[in-house]
This record gives structure tokens, C-alpha cells and sequence, in this order.
């Protein structure tokens, strides 16, 4: 499907201060640290919890376990595609038993990449608790999943995509609405 930009929601500067504002409320919240850790999932969620750690490294001067989640296998739309969709790597070098996990994605949309994350966490333990921080939550819930720590609301409409692009993948950080150009 082809798709042009219909607008720019963030910039490098707008993105910045939402890292460290997530980064910010995230450690307001949970003021026992030392039982956090930061869970990001394939492949962007990854890398916004990477600059999440940073942050919260350089504010409080503490490493926060970070682990990286694939919840390719644990779909509920498996059967929809064609051919397989490629399974990433889940690297999870900590136990999660009764710790305070913060999964976090680049966008949160209907929730089913969310409810297979949790389906994902919970085959390898039980955490003490599961808190959802997403960079971008455009609404559009088809199941009961709300961040406990969002960046933006940015309302769209179901045929919009919501783009966050990053340095480290796509060389530039910004936030973009796309939109299809033919249906």
C-alpha cells in the first residue's frame, strides 16, 4: 500500500522532552527502583526503552535491567498471513519473578500486540507487576489496555498509520501521520 505524510507530529526537540517526561513519571511512580526493569518490545519498543534506561541512568545514576521481548509466536493473527512473519529475538537476561516490569512500545493501537506481550511475559514467570508506557497511544482499543505512562495521545483514524521514526533505525527522530494515497 502506498501512503503519503499527512502530518508531522514531532520533532527531534518534541521527542526528546517525551522521552525524558515518560523517563520522569515512570521513576515518580515507582519509587522502589531497585525492583524495576524495563521491558521493550521488537523491534522500536526496543529502542524506546533503551533511551528510557538512559535517561533514568543519568537522572538517578542507576542501571535498570533492560530485556527485549518478541511476541511474534505469541500473535493472535498467525493464521491471517500468507507466509510466517519473521521471528526476532526475546532476550530476557533477569528473572521477572515478583518484579515490577515497565513494557514498553513505540505505538499502542487496538491493544493485540500488548495482550500478546503479556501472554509472552507470564510463560516466563509471574512479575509483581506489569506497567505499559508507549511512546505514541492513538486510541482504537479492541481490547480493555490503556498505557499507564504515554507520551502523546494522538487520536487518528483507522486507515492512518502512526510512524515514529527513530535515530538509531531510520536516522532521524520525528513522528509522523501517514496516510494511504489509493485504497
Amino acid at each position: 500500500m502506498e501512503e503519503k505524510i499527512k502530518a508531522k507530529i514531532m520533532d527531534e526537540k518534541k521527542m526528546k522532552r517525551t522521552f525524558l517526561r515518560l523517563a520522569m513519571e515512570i521513576l515518580e511512580r515507582n519509587r522502589e527502583a531497585e525492583n524495576l526493569v524495563l521491558i521493550g518490545i521488537q523491534t522500536k519498543g526496543v529502542f524506546v526503552a533503551r533511551r528510557i534506561q538512559q535517561l533514568i541512568k543519568e537522572l538517578e545514576s542507576i542501571d535498570i535491567p533492560l530485556g527485549i521481548l518478541d511476541i511474534t509466536m505469541f500473535r493472535d493473527d498467525l493464521h491471517k498471513h500468507e507466509k510466517q512473519p519473521a521471528v526476532k529475538k526475546t532476550q530476557i537476561d533477569f528473572s521477572i519473578e515478583d518484579r515490577d516490569i515497565i513494557l514498553i512500545d513505540d505505538v499502542v493501537f487496538t491493544g493485540r500486540t500488548i495482550r500478546a506481550a503479556m501472554d509472552s511475559i507470564f510463560e516466563l514467570g509471574r512479575p509483581a507487576s506489569v506497567q505499559l508506557a508507549a511512546f505514541i497511544d492513538r486510541g482504537h482499543r479492541e481490547m480493555p489496555i490503556c498505557p499507564d505512562f504515554k507520551g502523546k495521545y494522538l487520536p487518528t483514524s483507522r486507515r492512518e498509520r502512526v510512524k515514529v521514526m527513530l535515530e538509531e533505525i531510520d536516522g532521524q527522530d520525528q513522528v509522523l501521520i501517514m496516510e494511504p494515497t489509493r485504497f
